[in-house]
Formats: structure tokens, sequence, C-alpha cells
């Protein structure tokens, strides 16, 4: 049985879906005002993980990853500019644009990265009537108050808030306010934000309580519970993510109808770099997959690294650990392509410990752990083609383009080996001995033959 570690709980718990053999999965989305880096494609990837385990396990799974292209603001979600004005601004396009530019750049990681495509991918633009009426919801039943520049919850009204992440209201620095005085909790936070007096914003819509646009966490509430009901089963995100808006979508849709906005909450760790820091925009130091792609690399290799880390557990990035696990894509890709075709059913004793693994909190190292057993045994290498396909379905590795698909040696190898060449017409054979140990080091193998160099994956 799956075991998930709910942060509502804090605790492992059995999984139980709402439905029999239906499970509604929610993924927060990206704020599409500039490119995702790798630190946010953690998050989908191991939500796609999840998502491969409870479809192996026999569930359809709806699920939802949503679009934020408006109302996500600078400073605490509830100050400063729109983070999309800014860069329409900065790139002298629409607002408009901006989005749809950035949505397709997003789709278009996720499918580098083999994610699944999800059942649902609504833009909060698209869903204003539903956040207008979970306001007026929330304004009837009590939990707002006005004041100059928006409609706001009162988190005071609502004892349980906090809760879920640790969050007392006494005592909390007010930090960022809407004006002194004006908000009456430090936690408020805004359900609908007036646009400016003078200016007409791109992005904004009449209201009961006058033109402007939603606050930023009123959309997942609004399209999760179009699209997947209230409660529904899983709700995913990033660490950095609890706390507020996770917090204050539990607020606001179970103030307005009463019951949990979702079952089970799971997030993932952050991406740091070596020395701790977390990749981010903000600190201008991140790293993208169109970056690897441009680089040289195969953005699976990114996934195999995601993939050994546990998703409760923050990963380091770097150089060498993205080589090294391009290293073992490489090997293990040979592996497949040197036995012969897969044949028979998956070996039971390896594939049954590898799905344990997965159902103990997704706990993919102990899964690789078990699969990397399985390769290096003496077991039909048919049989272990057709096991290591089978957890394949769970890792999302593509491995399956591999069998019967000739070598293809990638671009960055290929230049090396042109370089090689070069070098030992030229007789610089030490240049050539240092390029030869570097294509080694990506794990391939130069045999010299009469008629040229041949290479073969280790």
């Amino acid at each position: 049985m799956l075991r998930l570690w709910n942060t509502a709980t804090r605790r492992k718990e059995p999984f139980t879906p709402i439905k029999k053999n239906t499970v509604g999965l929610y993924t927060c989305g990206p704020t599409v005002y500039h490119f995702a880096h790798i630190g946010n494609i953690r998050s989908f990837l191991f939500s796609d993980v999840l998502r491969r385990t409870l479809e192996l396990e026999g569930y359809r799974v709806k699920q939802v990853i949503n679009i934020t292209d408006v109302g996500h603001l600078e400073v605490g979600a509830d100050i400063g500019e729109e983070k999309i004005e800014v860069a329409a601004r900065r790139e002298r396009k629409t607002v408009w644009q901006i989005a749809d530019f950035y949505t397709k750049s997003f789709l278009a990681d996720l499918k580098a990265v083999n994610i699944k495509r999800p059942t649902a991918t609504p833009r909060a633009t698209k869903y204003i009537r539903e956040q207008i009426a979970l306001v007026r919801e929330l304004e009837k039943k009590g939990f707002t108050y006005r004041t100059s520049d928006g409609i706001y919850f009162d988190t005071a009204k609502f004892p349980q808030y906090g809760g879920f992440a640790g969050v007392r209201i006494a005592g909390q620095e007010a930090g960022a306010r809407v004006e002194i005085g004006e908000k009456l909790n430090p936690t408020d936070f805004a359900l609908w934000k007036f646009s400016p007096r003078g200016r007409k914003r791109e992005m904004e819509w009449k209201s009961p309580w006058g033109v402007g646009f939603p606050g930023w966490h009123l959309e997942c509430s609004a399209m999760s519970r179009a699209l997947l009901g209230q409660p529904f089963d899983i709700h995913t995100g990033g660490a950095d993510l609890a706390f507020p808006h996770h917090a204050n979508e539990i607020a606001q849709s179970s103030a307005a109808y009463g019951k949990p906005l979702a079952h089970v909450w799971l997030h993932s760790e952050f991406v740091v770099l070596p020395g701790g820091a977390k990749m981010a925009k903000s600190e201008r130091n991140f790293t993208t997959i169109g970056d690897l792609i441009r680089w040289g690399h195969d953005p699976l290799a990114y996934r195999y690294l995601v993939l050994n880390s546990h998703y409760r557990s923050p990963l380091t990035f770097s150089d060498e650990a993205l080589n090294t696990a391009e290293q073992t894509l490489v090997g293990l890709r040979g592996a497949l392509r040197d036995w012969p075709k897969p044949a028979g059913r998956p070996l039971s004793g390896y594939a049954d410990r590898f799905l344990q693994a997965l159902e103990d909190d997704l706990n993919i190292p102990q899964a690789l752990a078990v699969m990397w057993e399985m390769i290096k045994s003496n077991d039909s290498p048919a049989r272990k083609g057709a096991t290591l396909l089978w957890m394949d379905r769970l890792l999302g590795l593509d491995l399956i383009k591999i069998v019967g698909r000739p070598f293809k040696i990638p671009p960055k190898i290929q230049k090396m080996l042109a370089a090689r060449e070069k070098a030992r017409v030229a007789k610089n054979f030490a240049a050539a001995d240092e390029i030869r140990r570097k294509i080694e080091e990506a794990g391939y193998l130069i045999e010299d033959t009469p008629t040229g160099p041949r290479i073969r994956s280790v």
C-alpha cells in the first residue's frame, strides 16, 4: 500500500482515495513571467513519479497543473507590481504575449524531461468568474474586509489558520503592509486587488467590489475546485509554497465551503548549489532546461539526477553531479542495448522490491538501488531487459526508445571525437589522449581501427 508524508498531519499515512480507483491530483504550476528553472522543474518531476506510481497501481489519475498568468505580485504576493507586467515592459511585449510565450516554454520543458502531459493546464485568467464567486462566498460568511487597495481575508476569523505550516498570527511581524493600520492582521492576504486609480491595466476585470484582478492565492482554490471538486485527493508543490500560499488556499477554501480543500499535501525540497544557496530567479543563480540543452546535455540526465535524491531532501546541483548522472544514464542505455531483446515477465523479486520502495513515500533512491542490483545480477539478460522497461514505467527515462534502435552518439561527444581526430592528424598525441580520457569519463570507449575510430557506450 502506498504511504505518503502528509504535510498537513506531519506523518506518513496510508493513501486511500476519496473515490474508488480514481485520484484527483493538483500541482501548483509556474507564474509565467520568465523561464522555469531546474529547481522549479524538480517539483513537477516529483509529481510525475507520483502520478506514474498511482497509475501503475491501477488508479485513473486526473492531474491538474495550473498556469499563473495574473495576480502574482512582486512583494509578499500582496504589494508591488505584477511580475508579468514587469516582464512585459522588460521585453516590450503585451502581458498576454509574455504569458503565452513562457507557458509554451514551460510545457516544452516538461516534454524535454519526459513528464506526462497533465490532464488539464488551466490558466488563471480563464477562471475569473470562479474566483469572484469564491470571494463572494467568503464575503457572505463574514471572512472579508475592504481596504483602500482591495478585499482581504481576515485570518483572525479562521481559528485553524497557520496550523498547516505552524504559523501563529499573534506576535507576527507585520512586514509588508498595504498601508499602516489597514491590514487587521499581518497574515491577512489579498483576495481581490483594485486597479490603480488613473491607470488602466492590461489585465483587469469588473467585480462587485470594483475593477481589478484576483489575488495570487485565489486561483488555485477556484481552479482545483472547478476541475477536481472539493475535497480532492492530493495537492503537491514546492516547499516554499507551504506558507503562505498553501496555508491561504486551505483557509479560503475551508472558510467558504466548510470542507477541506485536499486530503494529502506533499512538498518537494529545493534545488541548491554547492555551498547551500537556494537556486532562485531572484538570486540570478538559476539554470534552465534550455541551458542544459544548449550546453550539450541530455535533459533526461537531469531527470535521472533528480531521481537520485528523495523529494523531501534538498538536491545539490553542480556540473559534476550532472555529468555523473549523464554518464550513468549512458551506461544504463548501453546495458539495455547490449542485452538481447527484452522478453518474458519482469523478475518478480526485483519488481516487488522496486515497487515497495516507491510505495514508501516515493523512496526513489532505494528503488534505483534495487534496479542496479537487478542489472548486475546473473539473471537472463532478456528478462532483465523486460524488468528494466517495467521499472522505467515509473522512472520515466524513456528507455523503450533504446530497444531496437541504432546507437546514437550525443552531439557533445561527436564534437570531442572530431577534435581528437584533428589532434591525431596533427600528431598532437598528448591532446588526443586527453580528449580520449574525457570521452571515457563521459561513459564511452574508443577503439581505433584501420577505417577510423569506433565508439561505444560503456
